[in-house]
């Protein structure tokens, strides 16, 4: 049992990090490419029309997309917040929001791909993710499928890039234009609500003992805590640190959140590790469980994820 739950943290460990993160290894152009969408003029395109990918790519489109392969979490629910998500024929296991996306034939863990499933499907075009090997696609485009490739976000302005960038595929650019519109509003109304508070220091775990991880500076999560007025003990350090318990004791957080979904009771095991009933959030019982996928996943509910944060941490502040 033991060696199936360091198994399990491990693989999910690996598809955070590929899911959240590997655009800090990949090139740095994504943030360059026009992420600040004009509400005021984005319109719809002409047929045909041709898009470039975050790999230089140009991909043409003689017709709109009517059936469409995500291969990232994020992406999917992009799509569906486009009202494009009755498209999306193929998806990964990890594809669970909306509820609806659960339903969709399932074509990749995340890691890896099957390619026959997905040739099988003939669908319009396959939305990818950089994951360093890109010969994986090559039987896709092998095949004549259209493969569009996204950079995974790792910043709120890659999010909106990202919108973007698949509301011009599905050629929809208003609905994308709306969407990023929405998503900033939301973030600004909470970041408002906030702006007199005396920051709460957090320690935001994303992986649990014995091995800790946690999210830095330069991550995604970390942009969360900074536009729901949070400090995060740990943004004097870069990407996703591996720390020690006696390193989260020394610095002594006010509150503890986590996103560890796996486990029975992860606010219950962080109760109990030993030594740590002197940390002042173990102490004034303020342990809390975030949802995994709203504060891992760049796409359409990082407004939500802001102010689930907010929140759960300033209470009073939205009485």
């Amino acid at each position: 049992m033991m060696k199936n739950t360091k198994w399990l943290i491990v693989l999910l460990l690996s598809v955070f990090f590929i899911l959240a993160g590997c655009g800090n290894e990949e090139t740095e152009n994504k943030s360059d490419k026009g992420t600040e969408t004009n509400t005021e003029t984005a319109v719809n395109q002409e047929l045909p029309y041709t898009i470039t990918d975050d790999m230089g790519k140009e991909v043409t489109f003689e017709k709109v997309p009517e059936k469409v392969v995500s291969l990232q979490p994020s992406n999917t629910e992009i799509l569906f917040a486009l009202d494009a998500g009755d498209k999306v024929i193929g998806a990964t296991e990890f594809d669970d929001y909306p509820a609806e996306a659960a339903k969709i034939e399932r074509v990749s863990d995340s890691m890896t791909i099957n390619a026959e499933k997905i040739i099988a499907l003939k669908p319009d075009v396959v939305i990818a993710y950089t994951i360093g090997d890109m010969d994986t696609l090559k039987p896709l485009e092998d095949a004549g499928i259209k493969v569009f490739v996204i950079q995974s976000a790792t910043s709120f302005e890659e999010v909106y890039s990202d919108i973007n960038q698949i509301a011009q595929v599905m050629n929809v650019e208003e609905k994308g234009s709306e969407l990023i519109k929405t998503i900033k509003k939301k973030i600004t109304d909470v970041s408002d609500k906030v702006a007199n508070v005396n920051k709460t220091a957090i320690y935001f775990e994303i992986s649990p003992s014995p091995e800790l991880y946690t999210a830095g500076n330069g991550t995604f999560q970390n942009e969360i805590l900074e536009k729901a007025g949070i400090a995060n003990i740990f943004d004097d350090q870069e990407g996703w640190p591996s720390v020690s318990e006696e390193e989260v004791i020394k610095r002594n957080p006010a509150v503890i959140t986590t996103t560890v979904g796996y486990m029975e009771d992860p606010v219950g095991e962080i109760k109990s590790r030993k030594g740590w009933e002197s940390i002042r959030a173990v102490t004034e019982g303020k342990i809390y469980q975030f949802d995994e996928s709203m504060m891992s996943r760049p796409g359409p509910r990082i407004g939500d994820a802001v102010e689930l944060a907010a929140k759960t941490i300033y209470p009073d502040v939205f009485k």
